[in-house]
């Protein structure tokens, strides 16, 4: 299967990076290289790109597929949790534009083997850097019924989180639960018949708690904006692309925070703790994708684009 994404808010993500010719971007999440390309066929001589990823998949098709780009993209098989010491190694001090784009590629959910999807039977595996030795049906055969209760709650948001947990701990007390199929069949049968009715597939909420737990996406994504704030030249853009709420809570929360760092009570007249801004909000509303894009790619359905501005 070939690695393909689609990007999504292409047009309006190439235009929030505000990119510079001779520039140099991070994209993060390479994934495809859908945005890649787009920043690199907008540089000039002396322009670069950082590629990374930790998907080995991504790294081997994307790199073959910009291979004529080799002059400006260098790629790193890494996550973008490391992007101080990426930039450090590269003898890189500031960059000019940093893109996140934290969806999960359609290759990565339409190819069955890596078990990220609950419509096709595949062993739990929902590793997005497939080095790394914990499962997906690690945690669920070895999590506590508390900790997979927490999780469901916590990074999917699931409203029968206790009884999803309880039938897990009770169907692999019996046999492991090894592939997507059967926890799925698990989850639909610990929600009420009402309540599958609604809100999408009743496996959803789940998978997305284990995916997110499995690859600390939350963790990585919290301890990560700062310092790439802190990297950016003046005038310099960090973009990034949400898929859920969680994820839009922490990028919106970490934006308005280096926007006005101010921690004096609001009834000081004059601030003293001396935290200066670090830049602004580009728009006050996260950026979604309109109906004709809509229409050909669904899932830019939940996509939420935000915008800092380094000063």
């Amino acid at each position: 299967m070939d690695f393909e994404h689609i990007p999504v808010l292409y047009k309006e993500t190439i235009e929030g990076l505000n990119i510079k010719p001779t520039g140099i971007y991070v994209d993060g999440t390479l994934g495809g290289g859908g945005h890649t390309s787009g920043i690199l066929e907008r540089l000039s001589e002396g322009g670069r790109v950082i590629g990374i990823d930790q998907d080995i998949d991504a790294i081997t098709h994307t790199g073959s597929k910009l291979s004529g780009f080799k002059d400006k993209l260098t790629i790193v098989h890494s996550n973008y949790r490391y992007f101080d010491r990426i930039l450090d190694e590269l003898g890189i001090d500031k960059v000019d534009g940093v893109l996140l784009d934290l969806g999960v590629s359609s290759y990565q959910l339409d190819n069955a083997e890596r078990g990220f999807s609950y419509r096709y039977d595949a062993p739990l595996d929902m590793r997005m850097d497939q080095s790394r030795d914990l499962t997906a049906a690690d945690i669920v055969n070895g999590y506590s019924e508390h900790d997979l209760t927490r999780i469901l709650r916590e990074y999917g948001e699931e409203k029968c989180a206790s009884s999803i947990a309880r039938n897990i701990v009770k169907a692999r007390s019996v046999k492991p639960v090894e592939t997507t199929l059967k926890l799925s069949e698990i989850i639909s049968n610990s929600i009420p018949a009402k309540l599958r009715r609604t809100g999408g597939h009743p496996a959803k909420r789940t998978f997305q708690a284990i995916r997110i737990e499995l690859n600390e996406e939350l963790t990585v994504l919290r301890e990560s904006l700062d310092s790439m704030i802190d990297r950016l030249n003046p005038g310099g853009r960090l973009c990034v692309i949400t898929f859920h709420s969680l994820e839009d809570r922490i990028v919106k929360q970490i934006f308005k925070t280096n926007e006005n760092p101010c921690t004096c009570p609001p009834n000081f007249p004059v601030c003293v703790c001396g935290k200066k801004p670090k830049g602004h909000i580009v728009g006050r509303k996260p950026v979604v994708a309109g109906e004709e894009e809509l229409a050909v790619n669904s899932r830019s359905q939940s996509a939420k684009l935000r915008v800092f501005e380094r000063v």
